[in-house]
């Protein structure tokens, strides 16, 4: 027998986007229902590094991940709970002078926008951070990004969505979704008929099937980011470390356990990833070339996941081209657990007020036809900027 569901906006994907879209909507009283196929939080969302940092984003960026920067500060308030969040600094190292050039520049271009970016030669890295390895020239230090715990933040936005009156359903995967011409229907594999006014597609990586049933096709691929945590040591590390060009970053949580990612895991199924042997052996050398500290010290665990990336590095975010009422968030490319809270006030924002109170054009789905991009495809700022996973 078909359940049917009518409400006013109608969310696919319970990660940190959908859930927080949610949460803001409910705060201003609008009906939700939330559709996750697995757990909220539970896929991209929670098991990536936990990085949150504003250093090393595109200028596009700056003005979402600051306003996200913002929203954790309040996070206790936002979800119940401070989900181990700490403004322990982002000190993103350089391995040669030419590196340090960039950090240089970057600074330039991104003064502003509140990072007080601090640069450190070898010396005042040796002294600060002598547990640092030899093959470091130097580094930026941003002093209020910082960490937390994925598994803890991601699935609490959903839970304080739910409190407030959303109508929140795990383990609900949505087989088809369309527009009648007034309404839109989404069908579950449970028999679940949900219409509403507005949808917004969060579904992470797999939000491109989505946008291609709407006409709205994109070159969304999936990325499957590597990661390891060690035993508990006694702590010695007080910030959360990346390192320009990417390749590995590292935090230690105050049970001193550390977690460490770097490469990427291995996949034959588009909805699953998982470690491959062969980049177990390059991340554990990379760690204690980096962090010496670390030789003899034991690995309890390794995982990957699979998140949504996109060509330019931005996330899709904003109103459909093609259908009235739809919005997108996915594609944030491995860097989206610090600006997710933003990206889901943004889309409550786009229901309620009919536009977003910080800039979003640079992240429109347009920006992938033909007619936007040429064959190029990627603004000059894009091709400029450092990526680096979390």
């Amino acid at each position: 027998m078909t359940q049917r569901i009518d409400t006013e906006v109608a969310i696919i994907g319970g990660g940190i986007v959908g859930g927080s879209a949610a949460l803001f909507l409910r705060r201003q009283g609008v009906p939700v229902v939330l559709l996750e196929a697995g757990l909220c939080g539970a896929r991209a969302s929670g098991v990536n590094y936990g990085g949150v940092r504003r250093q090393g984003r595109g200028l596009e960026q700056m003005p979402l991940t600051q306003r996200a920067h913002e929203l954790w500060g309040q996070l206790p308030a936002l979800i119940g709970i401070d989900g181990e969040y700490v403004r322990s600094g982002h000190l993103k190292l350089a391995a040669s002078e030419s590196d340090m050039a960039l950090l240089e520049a970057y600074r330039e271009r991104t003064r502003g926008f509140g990072m007080h970016l601090e640069m450190l030669d070898r010396r005042t890295l040796a002294r600060r951070y002598g547990w640092l390895g030899e093959h470091v020239a130097g580094g930026s230090f941003c002093p209020d990004d910082g960490h937390a715990n994925p598994r803890l933040v991601s699935p609490a936005f959903g839970r304080a969505a739910g409190a407030l009156g959303a109508d929140v359903r795990e383990g609900v995967r949505v087989a088809s979704a369309e527009h009648d011409g007034t309404r839109f229907i989404l069908r579950t594999d449970d028999g679940l008929e949900v219409r509403s006014r507005y949808l917004l597609n969060c579904a992470g990586a797999w939000a491109g099937r989505f946008a291609e049933g709407f006409g709205e096709s994109v070159p969304e691929t999936s990325i499957h980011p590597l990661m390891m945590v060690t035993e508990p040591l006694p702590v010695f590390m007080s910030v959360s470390l990346g390192i320009q060009g990417g390749g590995i970053y590292a935090r230690q949580v105050a049970r001193g356990n550390c977690v460490i990612g770097g490469g990427r895991g291995v996949s034959s199924d588009p909805d699953f990833a998982r470690p491959g042997r062969a980049g177990l052996g390059t991340l554990m050398a990379n760690a204690t070339k980096l962090l010496p500290v670390l030789r003899g010290a034991q690995v309890i665990r390794f995982w990957t996941g699979v998140e949504g990336n996109m060509p330019d590095h931005n996330p899709v975010l904003g109103p459909s081209a093609t259908v009235p009422g739809l919005f997108h968030a996915f594609g944030l490319s491995g860097a989206g657990f610090q600006i997710g809270p933003a990206v889901g006030e943004v889309l409550s924002e786009l229901v309620v007020r009919g536009q977003s109170s910080i800039p979003i054009d640079a992240f429109r789905i347009e920006r992938y036809t033909a007619a936007a991009h040429g064959a190029a495809g990627r603004p000059e700022s894009v091709r400029e900027q450092t990526l680096e996973s979390p």
